[in-house]
């Protein structure tokens, strides 16, 4: 069920350290984070840099409660995935439990695409665990497709799968992406 009163809007600096939190819960209520993780100071420190913009979803009306959040990190603040100039990554995509149901992942995603697109990003992509089965149902809903020859270990028996989304429109006929060569 989709929740016409939950909007988007960007993060403000003071909410960032309760965003990270947020990750961190939602994470660990999910069964994808084990407590004192490696990877949990990197779920609250993500946009705390400036390395990135970092988008809250909030019922209407109470702006103050955050529901969830998703970060878009272009490059070349993305990690490994990102592998062109024209592309960019989602990150840290996470609603509370009281956020859960009622949307608030859907309007996310769709607004950091969005987000991509006016930015000129060409191409998203994005890495989430083997088991984050309602994310990646979400993904593919909104046209992501995987991208096996991106998946990703950044530790021993961590294993992240790679999905892709063309946002230009003539990279939207082909079903993986080949970035440009980067000048760099």
């Amino acid at each position: 069920m989709t929740d016409p009163d939950v909007i988007v809007r960007s993060a403000q600096p003071g909410e960032l350290a309760e965003v990270g939190e947020l990750r961190v819960s939602a994470y660990q209520a999910g069964g994808f984070l084990a407590a004192k993780s490696d990877y949990e100071p990197v779920l609250r420190g993500l946009g705390t840099a400036g390395d990135g913009t970092v988008l809250v979803a909030v019922p209407r009306g109470d702006e103050s409660r955050i529901l969830g959040t998703v970060m878009l990190q272009p490059r070349p603040h993305a990690g490994e995935i990102a592998a062109g100039q024209h592309e960019a990554e989602i990150r840290a995509l996470a609603v509370a439990p009281d956020g859960q149901g009622r949307g608030t992942g859907n309007a996310l995603l769709r607004a950091v695409i969005d987000l991509a697109a006016q930015r000129g990003v060409a191409h998203l992509v994005l890495l989430t665990q083997h088991g984050m089965r309602v994310a990646q149902h979400m993904y593919e809903r909104a046209g992501f497709r995987r991208l096996p020859e991106r998946d990703w270990s950044p530790a021993p028996g961590i294993n992240l799968l790679a999905y892709g989304l063309p946002l230009r429109s003539d990279l939207r006929a082909t079903r993986t992406f080949v970035p440009p060569a980067d000048p760099d």
